[in-house]
């Protein structure tokens, strides 16, 4: 097996302890929020036309866009903690067109629908810009577009061939950077050549866009209960009861926004695991440090390794440098416990380094995990239940922060019993497999997760059980 340009270009264990000396365990993007009087919780007995259960993305969107449709309706969000805590304040804030976790994933899976996917894709993230202009949220919205960058020999071809299938397809805003331009555009010496893609992705701050979609749909009129967590839904004649901890709403339609928490829907239970994904924030880089990189684009950055970084600037010029460690835990357990994880955070500041050994110096002010809500399509499932009154999105796989708009408009359109051009994709209709019991989970993850590392380590070849997979289709690269 060789070795990765981290593995051989490892920077200092001194400059490793001195860049996380005093960094606090804490979300940056939160943090970086005003302090909110806590929205109160559900008490008693009371009815609404449609409930939703979480306050992130997919719930905030699903709210906003109900009370679009129908200003006179009661919509109603329930959320057990607070609005945006858990992968909506977590996440890197790239907004991605890609509905399917990227056009091969899709290609694989949806090969009739991929070409109508992304573009409707790219009119979902298109109205995401719109929508967050029109209700005046001040997310720090950049559609600076986002780079794949190799870093290994092998992954060159890879590039070659993503340009030559844009080109044949017509697409747009997809540029093929030699080592030289994109050393030019970013100054890292791990670079040896990218892709550009100006069109398909957005950064933005993720505590302010669920903080903004809250407030938008408050000012709608839509009603956010905090720290009221739902236990159950019982049937109620025609409608559905959603069972908080202190107080119960009957609904006509319920939409569940839970992510990667356990589903209130007994047939969902095993179709997501969590897999914990971690990240840092550096202090501001001064005008000499930028200088120093370049990014004068700003764009996103992913490298192209299976077990991939991401980065990108914040509007205030620090780094978030996420990604590499993807870590499951056994019986599908969600823990503050494994956020605080010293070994991922010492590797991703060691990889970091070696990505910019100018920054020497430069400290981390913010460590933090987020568990991502994985299915075996990898990206979003949706359906209905409770004969078309409850409707469920869920399984992002980590690139869900401009496909929860358009999830949002797929779970309204399943309640309203529409047929529509969304709702009539293979993809949707269509149920993705679930996750085996454990310990067979746990067995077949760990094994999946070691097989990735070793193709990493192989110039990208997949062994038998990655090569199984991919024929089953549970295959993942990236």
């Amino acid at each position: 097996m060789g070795t990765t340009v981290f593995e051989r270009q490892r920077p200092a264990a001194s400059v490793i302890r001195h860049s996380l000396s005093g960094t606090r365990q804490g979300v940056f993007w939160l943090d970086d929020l005003p302090v909110t009087p806590a929205r109160v919780r559900v008490s008693g007995e009371s009815t609404a036309d449609l409930v939703v259960v979480g306050a992130g993305y997919t719930g905030l969107w699903t709210a906003l866009q109900a009370k679009r449709r129908d200003p006179s309706s009661r919509v109603v969000v329930v959320e057990a903690r607070t609005v945006g805590w858990a992968a909506s304040g977590r996440n890197g804030g790239f907004c991605e067109a890609s509905l399917t976790h990227g056009r091969d994933n899709g290609l694989s899976r949806w090969p009739d629908e991929i070409d109508r996917l992304d573009e409707m894709g790219l009119e979902n993230l298109d109205g995401m810009g719109e929508d967050i202009a029109a209700y005046g949220i001040d997310a720090d919205w950049e559609r600076v577009g986002s780079l794949g960058v190799a870093t290994e020999p092998h992954q060159l071809e890879w590039l070659d061939e993503w340009a030559a299938d844009a080109a044949s397809r017509g697409e747009e805003g997809v540029l093929r950077l030699s080592e030289a331009e994109v050393q030019a555009s970013i100054a890292s010496p791990t670079y040896l050549g990218a892709v550009w893609e100006q069109r398909s992705t957005a950064i933005v701050h993720p505590g302010k866009l669920a903080a903004g979609l809250a407030h938008a749909a408050e000012e709608a009129g839509v009603e956010i209960f905090e720290n009221s967590p739902v236990h159950a839904l019982d049937d109620a004649g025609d409608k559905v009861r959603v069972v908080a901890t202190h107080g119960r709403i009957t609904a006509g339609r319920v939409a569940l926004a839970t992510n990667v928490f356990p589903s209130l829907l007994k047939r969902n239970r095993l179709m997501t695991v969590p897999v914990y994904d971690y990240a840092l924030m550096t202090e501001p880089l001064s005008s000499e440090q930028l200088a120093a990189i370049g990014w004068n684009d700003r764009q996103g950055i992913s490298d192209l390794a299976n077990q991939f970084h991401y980065y990108r600037l914040s509007r205030d010029n620090r780094i978030l440098f996420g990604g590499y460690d993807a870590v499951y835990h056994y019986g599908r357990r969600i823990r503050t416990q494994y956020e605080d994880r010293p070994s991922s955070f010492e590797k991703l500041a060691g990889h970091f380094f070696t990505t910019f050994p100018q920054l020497d110096g430069l400290r981390f002010t913010h460590k933090w995990a987020g568990a991502i809500d994985t299915s075996t399509q990898f990206c979003a499932f949706y359906g209905t239940a409770r004969q078309g009154r409850v409707a469920y999105a869920a399984g992002f796989t980590g690139l869900g922060v401009a496909a929860t708009r358009f999830a949002a408009d797929v779970m309204l359109d399943l309640l309203a019993g529409e047929r529509t051009e969304r709702t009539e994709l293979e993809m949707v209709r269509r149920r993705p497999l679930p996750f085996p019991p454990e310990p067979a989970a746990a067995m077949g993850i760990n094994a999946t997760r070691w097989s990735l590392d070793r193709a990493d380590h192989n110039r990208g070849r997949r062994n038998l059980l990655l090569k199984t997979l991919d024929a089953l289709g549970l295959g993942f690269d990236s």
